[in-house]
C-alpha cells in the first residue's frame, strides 16, 4: 500500500516506522467515584514506575559525565520524590480527578515556581518539568515517547511536526527518512532536512489512515515521487533499491563539478555560496566546492542550548568557522528569533501572530544586550578572516540605523575592554515588500544585500510558509515575487551594491537560469544541492539565461511560469 505526500527533501529511504506525535487525549475533568479514585492512584503509581524504568534504560546508553545523563538523572529523582508522589495521590483523592489532571496541575505548579527563581539554571528547568509531565501522561496511557538516542536500527520517523529544536537532537545516523503531517515547503524543519540530506515528505496524514502504521513496520520512503510504501513487496523493494542506486550514481557523477569554476559557457561568473546552520556543516562545505558561506543561521545554535551562548563562546565558534573556511567569506546572519523559531529558555512572550510580531531585527533591537554580545563576538572573529554581518527582517531605514548605532556601541565596548577586532561588511536580508520599496534609502549604509525568498514569498502572498494546505497553491515563483526580486536587483545594481539570494529558491537547479538571468551576483545554496545547481550554471550560457528570465518576467500566471521553468534542461 502507498500514500502520497509533498516532497521537501528528495531521496529514497528504507527503514522501520517510528511514530512520534505530540498529540495526547484531552484532559478529562469528570469527577470520579471512590472506586475510580483508587484505580487512578494505582495507574499513576504504575506510570511513574514505567517512566522511571524507561529513563534508566535510556541512561545505559550514555556516559555518566555527559549532560544528557545528568538531565535524565534529575527527572528520575523528581519522579522518585515521595513528597511529589503524595501530592499527586492526594490531589486525585481530594478533588476526585483522574491522574492525568493531577499530573498536569501539580507539575504546572512546580514549573511556575521554578520559573520565578533568580537562578537562571533552575528557571530554565521549568520547561523540563513541563516536558516530563507530558511524558508521564503518555506513560499513563500506556505509550512512551522513546528516547531517540537509543535507536540502533534504520528508522523512518513519522511525526505531526518537528520543531528545529527537536530536529537538532535527532540521531541522524539512524534517521533515514522523515514524514510529517504538517509544516511547509520552506519551514525550518524542511530546510534542516534538506541540509542534512534526509529524504522527507510533508502533508502526509498518516494518523488519519484507516490502516494505522505500526511502530517497527518496514517502510520505504520514495521522496523522489512523493510516496510512502507500507508492507512493500519483494518486487517493489528491488525496484526502489535500483532507483536509489541510480540516484547515488547520479550524485557521484556531480562531484566532477566540485573544483570547476562557477562560470557559464560564455564566460559569465557567479559566486556560489552555502547555507549552513552549525559548525559541522561549515567544515563540510569544501566537499561540494562552495566559495564560502552565504548564510550562517546563527539562531540554530540556540535551539538545543540550555542558555544563551556568551560573547566568548560565540567568538570561539565564529573563529573556528573562519579557520575551516581558510580565507573564504563567512556571512553571519544575526539571531533570527521569533515566528516558528522559538527558543525555550528565552521565555518569549506569546503572540497572536508571531510571524508578524517580534522577530528578526525587531527582537534584536528589543534586546540590545543580546545583540551587542553577538556583534562583539563577530567583530572579534573578523580578525581571523573575512566576515559579512547581515540583519534579518529589516524593512525600513530606522531599523537599520538603530542596528548600526548598537554596532558603534559594541565597538566602543571592545575598545574600552582592550579587545582587538576586525572590519565587517554589512548587509540586510530582504524579506518583505516594504524592504524592497525602502531599499534605495538603506543602500548607502550597506555593502551587500541578500534576498530571503522564503519569507519574501510569505509576506508578499500573505501565505503562511508552515501551512501544508498552502504548499501547493502558493509556490515561490509567482509573478509578484519575481517582480520584487527583479526590483531588488535593479536597486542594488544602480547603487553598485553586491546582491545575493539565500532563500530555498536558490537551491532549485531548474530556477537557476531565471535567477542568473535576472542579474544576481551570488547565490547561496543548501550544500546538498550545490553541485547540481553548479552543473546547470557551468553547462549553460548567460545570454540564454537572460532571454529565459525576460520570458518568465513577461508571464502573469503561476501555471505558465511553472510550465516554462519545468521545461528548462538541467542535464
Amino acid at each position: 500500500m502507498s500514500f502520497n505526500g509533498i516532497v521537501v527533501s528528495p531521496g529514497i529511504a528504507f527503514g522501520k516506522a517510528l511514530t512520534m506525535t505530540s498529540q495526547m487525549p484531552p484532559l478529562d475533568f469528570k469527577l470520579l467515584n471512590a472506586e475510580q479514585i483508587n484505580q487512578q492512584q494505582q495507574q499513576l503509581t504504575h506510570a511513574i514506575e514505567l517512566l522511571i524504568s524507561h529513563l534508566q534504560h535510556c541512561q545505559r546508553h550514555l556516559c555518566q559525565e555527559c549532560e544528557n545523563f545528568q538531565l535524565i538523572d534529575a527527572d528520575i529523582l523528581l519522579l522518585e520524590d515521595e513528597e511529589l508522589q503524595q501530592q499527586l495521590h492526594q490531589h486525585i483523592k481530594q478533588f476526585k480527578v483522574c491522574a492525568a489532571v493531577a499530573i498536569d496541575r501539580i507539575f504546572n505548579q512546580q514549573a511556575a515556581q521554578l520559573s520565578e527563581l533568580d537562578d537562571p539554571y533552575l528557571a530554565n528547568r521549568s520547561s523540563d518539568i513541563l516536558c516530563l509531565a507530558k511524558r508521564l501522561i503518555s506513560a499513563l496511557h500506556g505509550h512512551l515517547q522513546w528516547d531517540l538516542s537509543t535507536l540502533i536500527e534504520d528508522t523512518i520517523l513519522l511525526a505531526d511536526d518537528l520543531t528545529p529544536a527537536e530536529f537538532a537532537i535527532l540521531p541522524l545516523k539512524h534517521i533515514k527518512g522523515i514524514v510529517l503531517e504538517s509544516g511547509g515547503l520552506t519551514s525550518h524543519t524542511a530546510i534542516l532536512a534538506r541540509a542534512a540530506g534526509i529524504p522527507a515528505l510533508l502533508n502526509y496524514q498518516f494518523s488519519q489512515h484507516h490502516q494505522a502504521i505500526k511502530d517497527g513496520e518496514p517502510l520505504i520512503l520514495d521522496a523522489m515521487s512523493g510516496e510512502l510504501h507500507t508492507s512493500p513487496t519483494a518486487a517493489l523493494l528491488n525496484q526502489l533499491q535500483q532507483k536509489q542506486q541510480q540516484e547515488i550514481l547520479r550524485r557521484q557523477a556531480l562531484t566532477a563539478y566540485k573544483d570547476k569554476p562557477s562560470v557559464t559557457q560564455d564566460g559569465h561568473s557567479i559566486t556560489l555560496l552555502a547555507n549552513v546552520g552549525n559548525l559541522s556543516e561549515v567544515s563540510h562545505v569544501s566537499d561540494v566546492g562552495a566559495q564560502g558561506i552565504g548564510l550562517f543561521r546563527t539562531e540554530f545554535l540556540l535551539m538545543n542550548a540550555k542558555a544563551l551562548p556568551d560573547e566568548h563562546q560565540q567568538y570561539k565558534l565564529y573563529s573556528e568557522a573562519l579557520h575551516s573556511l581558510q580565507g573564504q567569506v563567512l556571512s553571519v546572519r544575526t539571531f533570527d528569533i521569533g515566528a516558528d523559531k522559538e527558543i525555550p529558555y528565552l521565555q518569549q512572550s506569546q503572540e497572536d501572530n508571531p510571524a508578524l510580531g517580534i522577530r528578526g531585527i525587531r527582537y534584536s533591537l528589543a534586546h540590545p544586550d543580546t545583540f551587542i554580545s553577538q556583534v562583539k563576538a563577530v567583530l572579534r572573529a573578523a580578525n581571523h578572516g573575512p566576515v559579512r554581518l547581515m540583519f534579518p527582517m529589516v524593512s525600513q531605514i530606522e531599523e537599520l540605523e538603530d542596528a548600526m548605532t548598537l554596532i558603534d556601541q559594541a565597538k566602543a565596548q571592545l575598545i574600552e575592554q582592550e579587545k582587538g577586532f576586525g572590519e565587517l561588511s554589512y548587509g540586510i536580508v530582504v524579506e518583505t515588500p516594504a524592504a524592497v520599496f525602502n531599499l534605495p534609502s538603506m543602500l548607502p549604509l550597506l555593502d551587500f544585500v541578500s534576498i530571503g525568498t522564503n519569507d519574501l514569498t510569505q509576506y508578499t502572498l500573505a501565505a503562511d510558509r508552515t501551512n501544508p494546505h498552502l504548499a501547493k497553491q502558493y509556490p515561490a515563483l509567482s509573478p509578484a515575487v519575481i517582480e520584487l526580486i527583479s526590483m531588488t536587483i535593479a536597486h542594488c545594481k544602480q547603487a553598485k551594491v553586491k546582491v545575493s539570494l539565500c532563500g530555498e529558491l536558490g537551491s532549485d537547479p531548474q530556477v537557476l537560469p531565471l535567477l542568473v538571468g535576472l542579474g544576481l551576483d551570488e547565490i547561496s545554496i543548501n550544500p546538498t544541492s550545490l553541485l547540481e545547481v553548479k552543473a546547470v550554471l557551468i553547462n549553460g550560457r548567460y545570454q540564454d539565461f537572460v532571454t529565459h528570465a525576460q520570458r518568465v518576467k513577461g508571464l502573469t500566471r503561476i501555471d505558465e511560469i511553472r510550465t516554462v521553468i519545468n521545461t528548462v534542461n538541467c542535464n
